[in-house]
């Protein structure tokens, strides 16, 4: 009991620090300790203890994509220094009108994640284009992580057929394929993005009859109208990053980014070197703000790993997986609860499947129907605060905080998913 306690105490401390804005290299390692403490976990000493634990989750996740995250802070940076960010936008406004700024930016990051981007890829990537037209249509700028992680990791991410690893995790161990139960997942992708986009333009629409509009910041790139590239120029390098990262997929995994990204970068260089204003500078700020994305990620991946090793976490693994009632509805609450408390989509399908699997499975349950429930659940409340990717596209990327823009992030990527899961058992359940 003192476990589980301490486990839901440790979670909900660092969401509450985390919505106040608190350091995370501060909370996240803070919040691991009290729950370290709680479980009887040793500090030091011992096979596993709080410091080997937490420093393994936390160099484990820069080791495997620090790279990633430098082309992807870099590009972003290269497309608002050149101001093809900014004529990509403005050709957008010019062409469809102020009212599609966000249709843009969805469409956008939908495209790159169905063609296989990584999500934190395609926020550094599309970033850019949608601080340029959001200040062009005049919109709240604290509405512009809600909007990337919409067209990101709601009716993308979790479809049938979409390359992203969410997808493709329950193969393994559902022998699957990535269009499992693609008839369901079709109609609950249509409802999805139609949802949403009707709640995310009711948001936006509803703060600008309240009299909020775009705020310009000291840190905003400036680029001299006489300036501006043509706007194709903005849209090779993203053309690029999609074709290299869909042709390579298949043989080098999520590696296959780093070729794509630096694909992207070169094509920038090439295509707009003499519309560079401050590369210098483009390559420090890129620098530094690929290292505290990656830093504020690796420190709740910390929190997570020193989670996953206590014995709350296993009980709770335990009593989630033997939920009463429909199979498809017990496995969507284990995966849930379990995405939850990790804050990530494919870590509480890698916990859970081991265990749903073959529990379900021998009780006859249709394994693409499974498959598709587990993936749409996965991708829920995993985006609570102290999830990597919401971490980092509201803070590091977007430079917004928790209170201004993580409510209308939740209710992108976790109402509108929950409302789909539901929508999606429904659908099994009668047909």
């Amino acid at each position: 009991m003192i476990s589980m306690i301490g486990l839901v105490g440790g979670l909900i401390l660092l969401v509450i620090l985390t919505m106040r804005g608190m350091n995370l290299f501060i909370s996240a390692p803070l919040c691991a300790l009290f729950v370290a403490l709680t479980n009887g976990m040793t500090l030091l000493t011992g096979d596993v203890h709080f410091v080997s634990t937490y420093m393994s989750g936390f160099t484990s996740f820069i080791a495997a994509w620090f790279f990633m995250f430098l082309l992807g802070s870099l590009f972003g940076k290269f497309m608002e220094d050149t101001g093809a960010a900014d004529s990509v936008a403005r050709y957008i406004v010019d062409k469809l009108g102020m009212k599609k700024a966000v249709f843009a930016v969805v469409a956008a990051c939908a495209i790159l994640t169905y063609g296989g981007v990584n999500l934190f890829v395609v926020a550094f990537s599309v970033y850019p284009m949608a601080l340029s037209l959001f200040k062009d249509a005049n919109l709240p700028r604290r509405f512009i992580p809600a909007t990337l992680a919409f067209g990101s990791v709601t009716f993308t991410m979790t479809s049938a057929g979409s390359p992203e690893i969410q997808n493709w995790i329950p193969i393994k161990y559902l022998g699957t394929t990535p269009y499992a139960g693609w008839e369901v997942s079709l109609v609950v992708a249509l409802f999805m993005a139609l949802f949403g986009y009707w709640w995310l333009n009711r948001l936006i629409g509803k703060a600008v009859a309240n009299g909020e509009v775009f705020e310009h910041r000291e840190d905003d790139p400036e680029i001299p109208e006489r300036d501006y590239p043509h706007p194709i120029t903005g849209v090779i390098p993203l053309l690029v990053v999609l074709g290299l990262s869909f042709t390579l997929h298949h043989d080098f995994g999520h590696n296959a980014l780093i070729i794509a990204l630096a694909g992207g970068v070169i094509s920038i260089l090439l295509i707009n070197n003499k519309y560079f204003h401050h590369l210098s500078s483009a390559v420090t700020e890129g620098t530094n703000g690929a290292l505290i994305a990656i830093g504020n990620t690796a420190a709740v991946v910390g929190f997570g790993a020193v989670a996953k090793s206590t014995d709350g976490f296993q009980l709770a693994v335990e009593i989630m997986t033997q939920v009463p009632g429909n199979e498809l509805i017990g496995a969507a609450v284990a995966v849930t609860v379990i995405a939850g408390l990790t804050g990530s989509a494919s870590g509480g399908q890698a916990i859970a499947l081991p265990l749903l699997a073959p529990h379900y499975l021998d009780q006859g349950v249709n394994p693409e129907e499974l498959h598709r429930v587990v993936a749409i659940s996965s991708g829920a409340l995993d985006t609570l605060p102290h999830n990597g990717y919401v971490v980092t596209t509201i803070r590091a990327i977007c430079k917004e905080t928790h209170a201004s823009a993580y409510w209308s992030m939740f209710a992108m990527t976790g109402i509108v998913p929950l409302i789909g899961l539901i929508l999606a058992i429904s659908l099994f359940i009668l047909f």
